[in-house]
């Protein structure tokens, strides 16, 4: 076996009405950016409850995501997201 060091510094906060606790969870000063597929999200509400949740945050959207995404994907969002966030 090797020999390693892991860290893993991410708060994952997970239940029923756990959204509810984002203004707390997300800095004042914090630029989101949101990732999801399809348009389930929208359909559901959850992407409005999320939003809601973040509303005085800086925040863009980068939807159509596919699962188990492609690199250049991942990138598009990155490049398209960051013109905006600066």
């Amino acid at each position: 076996m090797m020999n390693f060091n892991y860290h893993n510094p991410t708060h994952i906060v997970f239940g029923k009405e756990r959204l509810n606790e984002l203004d707390q969870l997300v800095p004042e000063d914090a630029k989101v950016l949101v990732l999801y597929g399809g348009g389930s999200v929208r359909k559901n509400g959850t992407l409005e409850k999320v939003l809601a949740g973040l509303s005085t945050r800086e925040v863009v959207e980068f939807g159509g995501i596919e699962p188990n995404p492609q690199f250049n994907t991942l990138m598009k969002a990155v490049n398209w997201s960051s013109s905006d966030l600066i």
